[in-house]
Formats: structure tokens, C-alpha cells, sequence
């Protein structure tokens, strides 16, 4: 139950971060954020080390390794840029290990697929390598957007980084989902 709790409430800093950057640098310095940026990691790093630790590549660990070093240079400069790159920094760490994956199979999609379905057909297989190229796709248009921002108010990064990156992942989400189910009955 108690991971559950923290679970949840470490997505629910993850979803919120733009708008408590957006807020909060009102009234703190970037180090303030990126000294909760780096407790956040650490807090989900350890609930993932306890069950995750042994099927963590080694890709992974730099990606999460990366992070960690980002936030204490946010910290150590106090730079509100480095803090608003961050989404764009995260991107780029999930393209770096999905795009890796698919240079060293099995891809992420396919890692996550098997872990409902052990025996995941060829069909599954081809698709899950094909969804792991649009994630790489999405990670590409997201960073260079979520940079984009960066330079622009305010109010646009929030916008994109707080609620329009978001709608494009559940689309993404939403559409490969719809495409899984018509690749399953076509094997059928």
C-alpha cells in the first residue's frame, strides 16, 4: 500500500512539475527546484531499485545517472535555463534508451510487452519494435520543442511542457493501443 502511496505521488510531482516550476520561480531560485528534482529522482530510483534493480540495463542506469548529475547542475548554477530544459533533458535520456534498445534488442516496448505476455508472437515482436521507433520519433519532436520554449514566455513552456506534451503522449498512447488491437486480430 505504501508503494502505491509513493508511487503515486511521484508521478503526480512528475505531471506537475512545469506548473510548479511556472509558480514557483516566482517566489524561489532554480537550485530550489533542482534540489527537488534531484530528492524526486532519488525517491523514485529507490522504490524502483527495490524491484527493478535487476532487469535495469546498463543504458538505463547512465540514462537515470545522467538525470541525477542534470538536477545538481541545476543546483550548483542556479540556472532557471538549465531548470526549464529539463523536460527536454528527460526526452532525450528516453531517446537515448529507447533508440539503444533497438541497436540492442530486445526494444523497451518489447521488454514492457513480455511482462504481461511471456510469449509475445512475431507479429507482437515486429510491433513492439515499430512502437519503440515512434516513442524514439516522439522523444526527438519533444525535446526539440520543449528547448524551443525554453526562449520563448513563460506561459508558452508551461503550456507545452504542463499540458500539451502530455496530450501528445496519451494520444501516442492512445493510438498505439488502437493499432495493437488490429494487430492482434489480424493474428488472430
Amino acid at each position: 500500500m505504501l508503494r502505491k502511496v509513493l508511487n503515486a505521488s511521484a508521478l503526480g510531482v512528475t505531471f506537475a512539475y512545469p506548473v510548479a516550476v511556472y509558480i514557483g520561480l516566482q517566489h524561489f531560485e532554480p537550485r530550489v527546484f533542482g534540489a527537488l528534482l534531484g530528492a524526486m529522482l532519488l525517491l523514485r530510483k529507490w522504490q524502483s531499485a527495490r524491484s527493478f534493480a535487476a532487469s535495469l540495463t546498463t543504458c538505463e542506469r547512465f540514462s537515470a545517472a545522467a538525470l541525477g548529475a542534470y538536477t545538481l547542475a541545476i543546483v550548483a548554477s542556479n540556472s532557471e535555463t538549465l531548470l526549464l530544459l529539463y523536460p527536454a533533458f528527460v526526452s532525450l535520456s528516453l531517446l537515448f534508451v529507447f533508440g539503444r534498445s533497438l541497436l540492442h534488442p530486445p526494444p523497451v516496448i518489447e521488454r514492457i510487452a513480455r511482462l504481461s505476455e511471456p510469449d509475445l508472437p512475431p507479429a507482437g515482436v515486429i510491433h513492439t519494435r515499430q512502437v519503440t521507433q515512434a516513442w524514439c520519433g516522439f522523444f526527438v519532436v519533444n525535446a526539440a520543442v520543449s528547448m524551443v520554449t525554453v526562449f520563448a514566455s513563460r506561459e508558452a513552456w508551461l503550456l507545452y511542457n504542463g499540458f500539451l506534451a502530455y496530450l501528445l503522449m496519451g494520444a501516442l498512447f492512445a493510438g498505439e493501443w488502437l493499432v495493437r488491437l488490429r494487430v492482434r486480430r489480424r493474428a488472430a
